[in-house]
């Protein structure tokens, strides 16, 4: 006897096969996540090799100089106004470089300049209070010095930058927005350049470099591809304030000069005539009589200026001036302001002989000087 098939059943049939297909289909990405889950293992590590030539070479740069790079927080005082305690707090963070084994530590000026104390952290973790030793604002550099008992921190390793060409490597080592023994690299970008900085005065012959260089990286040092200083980290120019390519270094050849003196003396001796000059009334007195040099408004007594028979500027009660002596050429090379004055004389010596071009009563006569020691 044949049976009749039941619709019914066949339709339930029908559609719960539709139904496990439906949740197959939807179930088969979560199953097979979990399947690959379960059976999971780390990829098989890809041999490196060894790396590039040029990225050991700045490894080792980074190693053997970041010993020597310090990181700075200048301190302020603050009264509380609670308990009236006067307090010490951080007002500012740079860098710095060991300079020797005594524990001097060469900075910017613009780091400490108006901090009422500084500490000075090694790149140990080691943390010291520093008393400063001396600084020339003209050159934005600073001394600090620092008493470590053992273990003293090692002298960054000198080179020059009177030899330096544009296209060299350049690394920058500083502790950018409080980040502290960062490198960053790149090359020296262009030689020469004049900037004015917060003092009014112009810092010539920097370098122009292209290697990072951000607020906290002031005082750090710009090295060369042998791990030598070439220059101490100044300023950048920036709109924004950050990072925008363009940064400049004191060069190493003006630390090592200005630096010893700023150890031993407490400010920088140049050589000098002896005269009091000012640029402001240079640039006044000089547009009447339409000349460009430096007017001699003083000489001091016993100067070298003195003992070469310069004469200095009258003023009159009525406030005119009577002008004796202008300044016009160091060695036939022309001075027009007091800025490239300064600029000519540090290119010598204390005791060097040096030919002035003077102008006087409408002529110019060679007046012979020799150079002395004064301060800043």
């Amino acid at each position: 006897m044949n049976r009749v098939p039941d619709p019914l059943r066949t339709i339930r049939l029908a559609l719960w096969a539709a139904v496990l297909v439906l949740l197959a289909i939807l179930l088969r990405p979560y199953l097979e996540a979990w399947y690959i889950h379960m059976r999971a293992e780390p990829r098989t590590v890809t041999p490196r090799g060894d790396l590039a030539a040029d990225e050991q070479a700045t490894i080792a740069i980074f190693r053997q100089a970041s010993p020597a790079v310090v990181y700075i927080t200048t301190l302020k005082r603050v009264i509380d106004p609670w308990t009236r305690d006067v307090l010490r707090v951080p007002a500012g963070t740079g860098s710095g470089v060991v300079w020797d084994e005594a524990g001097h530590i060469v900075t910017n000026y613009h780091v400490v300049k108006n901090a009422r104390g500084a500490r000075v952290r090694l790149s140990d973790g080691r943390s010291y209070d520093a008393v400063l030793v001396g600084a020339s604002p003209a050159h934005d550099l600073a001394v600090l010095r620092i008493a470590v008992a053992f273990a003293p921190p090692p002298p960054i390793p000198l080179g020059t930058s009177h030899d330096l060409q544009v296209g060299q490597k350049a690394f920058a080592i500083g502790n950018p927005f409080g980040l502290d023994h960062t490198l960053t690299t790149g090359v020296v970008s262009a030689l020469d350049r004049a900037i004015p900085n917060e003092g009014g005065h112009v810092i010539r012959g920097l370098i122009q470099t292209d290697a990072a260089i951000n607020p906290g990286n002031s005082g750090g040092p710009l090295l060369d591809s042998a791990g030598r200083l070439i220059g101490i980290n100044t300023a950048i120019y920036s709109p924004s304030g950050a990072y925008a390519g363009i940064g400049f270094a004191i060069p190493v050849d003006t630390v090592n000069r200005v630096v010893p003196d700023l150890i031993a003396y407490g400010s920088l001796r140049q050589p000098g005539l002896g005269i009091y000059m000012d640029e402001r009334l240079n640039r006044q007195i000089l547009r009447q009589l339409h000349l460009e040099g430096v007017v001699v408004l003083g000489v001091r007594p016993g100067s070298p200026a003195e003992a070469a028979g310069l004469k200095g500027a009258r003023l009159y009660s009525d406030g005119s001036v009577e002008v004796n002596d202008v300044i016009l050429t160091v060695d036939g090379r022309k001075v027009r302001n007091v800025d490239e004055l300064r600029e000519a004389l540090a290119r010598h010596k204390i005791g060097d002989r040096v030919t002035l071009g003077v102008w006087r009563d409408g002529r110019v006569r060679a007046v012979t000087v020799t150079l002395a020691g004064e301060a800043e």
